[in-house]
């Protein structure tokens, strides 16, 4: 898998999760303390994020990180 499958798979994983918790992108962002411009970047698979952004999306979604890795 190429990295940005990775990237790309990851932020659908995040979009998918923070829908069924209807929550805008706008919502994730302010819970993450995030521009809505970097949330939507990392749902697009368009930014590399550190695993620390990772946690706090989790965080935010009240999901494990290992959740946005399950296959």
């Amino acid at each position: 898998m190429k990295e940005t499958d990775l990237q790309i798979k990851i932020g659908e994983r995040i979009r998918t999760i923070r829908m069924t918790r209807s929550m805008t992108q706008n919502d994730l962002a302010v819970a993450c303390d995030f521009e809505k411009a970097s949330m939507s970047r990392i749902e697009s698979g368009k930014s590399n994020p550190t695993i620390r952004t990772l946690y706090r999306i989790c965080v935010a979604l009240e999901v494990p990180v290992g959740k946005l890795f399950e296959d």
